[in-house]
């Protein structure tokens, strides 16, 4: 797993924290570990990500499947960043 920032300009503030990870799961994880969709169906394998402070629980349910890391923080950047200029 890996930590982001859903607004990059954050990164550079002192006391700013990423908001955000991302990670990969596999089909085999995902049976193993219960991860369902709404159908009862295992999840797709891919990249996702959730929002979670660190040393936190995650704030929301994954999002995903993505192709790679950067599609899945490129989603959660457009999404939910901040859009003001």
């Amino acid at each position: 797993m890996s930590r982001f920032y859903t607004d990059p300009k954050r990164e550079s503030h002192p006391t700013a924290l990423p908001d955000a990870e991302v990670f990969f799961r596999t089909l085999k994880q995902n049976r193993e570990d219960g991860w369902v969709d709404a159908d009862e169906d295992p999840m797709p394998a891919g990249w996702y990500y959730w929002f979670c402070l660190p040393g936190c629980m995650p704030d929301s349910e994954p999002e995903g499947p993505f192709e790679s890391e950067a599609a899945a923080v490129a989603d959660a950047r457009e999404r939910f960043g901040d859009d003001e200029e």
